[in-house]
């Protein structure tokens, strides 16, 4: 599975192209679908910009995207940080009528067992960040762990041999533990393209977009998150 991370939280200092507004997350959505993507992960913002989890934002924010895509999964992030921030962000989850397709949870954060709780409540699906072995070992200890959609290895570490070697890591731990199900592997900023390239070589599902970063595989400025995912499919084709 290819999936598109549109946005994250980067801002237009990071790329003019970047989607922020339903209607841009919509244009993006559209264009990546066409050149290949297969689910969307996206930032919602409220009318200043800033990252929302707010009722009226996620709605309008996925209303725009099923309008032009509809069928295509939508996922968005549950981010710690993410305003009102920490425990704060869960009773405005907790309102959401319309809901996403599915939710990212962090593991490294300390209320992702009841963020995974409330999703398994509203029927939302989730998948669980794992950016360390102790995230590992944590998600294979809690009860919930079986019920995730998917499990996403994020390697921020900024050296190929290190993001390999974290990212086997954690996949041994996922081994022993038993656990079968669908993997998906990434990086950020300049791991985006080793660690797309090691996910297709595992036959794990991948992710690129402008939230990982704007660089095409030959180093040159991607125009849009549509770039980066037409690299994407020549890349694994290839």
């Amino acid at each position: 599975m290819l999936q598109a991370c549109l946005n994250g939280g980067r801002g237009r200092d990071f790329h003019p192209a970047l989607p922020s507004t339903p209607a841009e997350l919509a244009r993006d959505a559209k264009a990546a679908v066409a050149a290949g993507a297969e689910e969307l992960h996206v930032h919602p913002r409220g009318l200043d910009g800033a990252q929302s989890l707010e009722v009226a934002d996620i709605a309008a924010s996925l209303a725009a995207i099923r309008a032009v895509v509809p069928g295509v999964p939508v996922g968005i992030s549950t981010l710690w940080t993410i305003p009102p921030g920490g425990r704060a962000r869960q009773p405005p989850i907790r309102h959401w009528q319309v809901l996403p397709d599915y939710v990212s949870v962090n593991l490294s954060e300390e209320d992702a067992p009841e963020i995974m709780a409330l999703m398994i409540r509203r029927g939302i699906g989730f998948e669980v960040g794992l950016a360390t072995v102790t995230d590992a070992r944590r998600l294979v200890a809690l009860p919930a762990g079986e019920r995730c959609q998917r499990v996403l290895i994020e390697i921020a570490e900024q050296d190929r041999a290190a993001g390999l070697r974290v990212a086997h890591e954690i996949l041994a731990v996922l081994n022993r533990a038993g656990f079968s199900l669908p993997i998906q592997l990434h990086g950020a900023n300049r791991m985006q393209w080793p660690m797309f390239d090691e996910a297709v070589r595992l036959g794990l599902s991948r992710r690129v977009g402008l939230e990982d970063g704007a660089e095409l595989p030959d180093g040159t400025w991607a125009a849009d998150n549509a770039d980066l995912l037409r690299a994407a499919v020549a890349r694994a084709s290839a």
